[in-house]
């Protein structure tokens, strides 16, 4: 507890006269706050405690890194700022060179790692994207002139920093110029000595920084829920044991560092890979769209108070002028449970802005990487690369699937170590036998595969149609709606604002899926949103053609709820499957090759049996080419390959994946999204590849705030078809 320490939080507010001009400085702009920056320094503080308590950092260091980190905010040109008044043609003023100056309130000898908490928390010292970092500057300026500009008026406006400093308990009288040049002088020739290497005292200001602006007051009563592990205590209790889930009668209590399971979808995988966890977790699964229902599903099976979060986001992408900066999200550094996607542990292996605090947080914990078959083969290459990273980090490894190429299996075991570093797990002949569930039907065109529809519809069966794009899916809904006007008809994909997507999961989940709620027949139409983690259990599919291991994955929504007298019946249910379209095009996001070889392979008028599946995976994928992504990696092996402090502007890797690290807004929800809070904001974003920021669809710009969404035309969205853009229809 961070309060046993010798430093005890204080609300400043409560304490200072309110005609004390201490309490006029200001951290944060009036429209994002307007956090005074005594405030900030103390919230920023508390946090800090807590994180270097919990990783083992040397506290008071930490604290006086909190207090000094924005100090040079006190100058009257940050100030001006705030209010939106400065000079474009002066050079840009950096509040952290600012707040070196002050190094001298400190012993001399913490100024090494206090230099490091500073200097680079907004801006690497060098090769920053808008050569602000301050070798940058010094390079295009010279020392004297960037010096002479961060410390003009310096006996007008070091007063006050230095009596925000004593109100925190640094006592000081005075800073004289020369000290503060002094001070500068020897920050530059730190950062110039700086060798390959990764700073974890950035990585600790960062995320407490980060943490303490996004809560504000809550930061000192939050901090102290942080680093704990979650009670996981109901996916082993006994209730949860059942043959009809026969992971959960097998014993997780191996001694063995890292898990493999490979088993069908509804044999009890997500259970088993977390008793396999025993402190803080950070749960992976592939798509952006699949977290939401894990993150539901464990907030429902664990106690109230777990800190769990969930990771809407890759990355933070930064536009200025014709370049950008990515910078990695880490909400809530140690929060007991994390739901997300690798590509959001994309930094670490990219070295973008923010890896040094995602590599602090996630060092040593247990981490699941589920479905890991779901990957095109740039994104399984950066996957395999974060494995090593955070073997590096000396996390504890648990990966799952339904369906993994053997391949990929040996090449998994070697990167943890071989055999005997891996607790290997798969169902036996017998039990897989009991998995049969599913009859392929194949048809040569949508029209042959739609005429299933109103039988099933007579049948009171419940319809998934399963579409590889958004367009094709809007497409189909529309013409269903139109078409069976009294039976219920959802439509669910990844371009719905977060707010309206979640509820659309809640409908599926809690009426689609319900036959009490809903007995008659209904159709849910989606894109590969459904493949992972949402629990329902269909009667019927139509779907369009895609890769083997993403097609088992669809089929894995079908008649998956098991009952004793289903296995004993040895229940099957009918997929009907679309050839692949004859262009490479309309088979995006996917490779022609990989859907012609599945549709092939995949029987007709007959039982898909799970005995087959991992041959039938194997002739898909023979052997898994891993691309050489090396160019885009921050590490080489065991070798670093970034100067300590620094970190690139953008991942060339991410731009390859154009994966949805970017959002855009309604023209309509732009004055709530600017006023409203972190947790709201989330829920007005649409996902968007990154692509779409740099290209212009709209006269609306962007907005300043929070992750900087694109402003599209209202005309352009609808509550139940969601986001119509054309231009971007082809990714999920």
């Amino acid at each position: 507890m961070v309060e046993n320490y010798w430093y005890k939080p204080i609300k400043t507010n409560s304490i200072l006269n309110p005609m004390n001009p201490i309490s006029d400085i200001l951290a944060k702009s009036p429209v994002n706050g307007g956090t005074n920056l005594i405030d900030h320094l103390t919230q920023v503080a508390a946090v800090i405690a807590k994180f270097a308590v919990e990783l083992g950092f040397e506290v008071r260091t930490a604290i006086y890194g909190a207090y000094l980190h924005d100090i040079g905010k006190a100058h009257p040109l940050f100030q001006a700022r705030l209010f939106g008044k400065f000079d474009k043609t002066q050079l840009p003023f950096r509040h952290e060179i600012a707040s070196i100056f002050f190094l001298q309130a400190f012993d001399k000898t913490l100024w090494l790692d206090l230099i490091d908490i500073i200097i680079a928390h907004h801006r690497s010292p060098i090769n920053d994207v808008r050569k602000q970092g301050l070798l940058d500057m010094i390079e295009m300026e010279g020392v004297d002139e960037v010096f002479e500009f961060h410390s003009a008026g310096w006996d007008e406006w070091s007063p006050s920093a230095i009596n925000i400093l004593n109100e925190l308990g640094i006592i000081i009288d005075k800073i004289s110029l020369d000290q503060a040049f002094d001070a500068f002088s020897f920050a530059i020739e730190h950062c110039e000595a700086k060798k390959l290497n990764w700073s974890r005292w950035k990585g600790l200001l960062v995320g407490a920084d980060h943490l303490a602006s996004a809560l504000v007051d809550s930061s000192y009563t939050i901090s102290e829920k942080l680093f704990k592990s979650p009670d996981t205590s109901f996916f082993n209790s006994e209730q949860r044991k059942s043959n009809i889930y026969p992971l959960s009668l097998v014993d997780t209590n191996d001694s063995k560092k890292h898990t493999l399971v490979v088993a069908p979808t509804g044999a009890g995988k997500t259970d088993f890979l977390i008793k396999r966890c025993k402190g803080r977790i950070f749960y992976t699964l592939p798509f952006q769209a699949s977290i939401n229902a894990m993150y539901e599903r464990l907030k429902s099976n664990c106690p109230k108070d777990t800190d769990i979060r969930l990771l809407h986001a890759a990355s933070s992408v930064v536009v200025n002028n014709n370049s950008y900066e990515e910078k990695a999200l880490q909400p809530m550094i140690g929060s007991s449970i994390k739901v997300l996607t690798p590509h959001q542990l994309a930094a670490l292996i990219c070295g973008t802005r923010g890896f040094e605090t995602i590599a602090l947080d996630i060092e040593g914990c247990d981490v699941i990487l589920d479905e890991i078959h779901s990957y095109s083969d740039v994104a399984q290459s950066m996957v395999l690369e974060i494995i090593k990273v955070l073997i590096k980090l000396k996390c504890n490894i648990h990966l799952g699937s339904a369906t993994m190429p053997s391949d990929l299996i040996s090449k998994i075991i070697d990167l943890l170590g071989g055999k005997n570093a891996v607790f290997q797990v798969n169902l036996k002949e017998d039990e897989l036998k009991t998995f049969d569930r599913h009859k392929i039907i194949k048809h040569e065109n949508e029209t042959s595969a739609f005429q299933i529809l109103e039988e099933a519809i007579a049948n009171k069966e419940k319809i998934l149609i399963v579409s590889n794009r958004v367009d094709i899916a809007q497409k189909r809904y529309s013409e269903l709606k139109e078409k069976f006007k009294e039976i219920p008809i959802l439509l669910l994909h990844s371009r719905f604002r977060r707010i309206d997507r979640s509820s659309l999961e809640n409908e599926l989940i809690t009426k689609f899926n319900d036959r009490n709620k809903l007995p008659g027949s209904c159709i849910v139409i989606s894109t590969q949103v459904v493949e992972v983690s949402l629990d329902i259990s269909f009667d019927v599919m139509i779907t369009d053609s895609a890769p083997l291991d993403s097609l088992i994955q669809r089929f894995g929504r079908i008649n998956r709820v098991r009952f004793s007298d289903t296995i004993k019946n040895k229940t099957i249910k009918n997929i009907h499957v679309i050839a692949p379209p004859d262009s490479t095009r309309d088979c995006l996001p996917y490779k022609k090759e990989l859907v012609d070889k599945s549709f092939e392979l995949l029987p007709n008028n007959d039982v898909l049996h799970e005995t087959d599946i991992q041959k039938l995976i194997d002739c898909v994928y023979p052997e898994i080419q891993i691309l050489p992504i090396d160019v885009h990696l921050a590490w080489d092996n065991d070798q670093f390959l970034l100067t300590e402090l620094c970190h690139l502007p953008k991942a060339t890797l991410l731009e390859m994946l154009n994966i949805d690290s970017a959002t855009c807004i309604r023209f309509s929800d732009q004055e709530l999204y600017e006023s409203g809070k972190l947790e709201d904001r989330l829920g007005l974003e649409i996902p968007v590849p990154r692509s779409v920021m740099f290209r212009k669809f709209t006269n609306y710009g962007k907005s300043d705030y929070g992750n900087k969404p694109l402003i599209v035309d209202d005309k352009l969205y609808d509550a139940e078809i969601g986001l119509q853009w054309t231009e971007i229809e082809q990714f999920i």
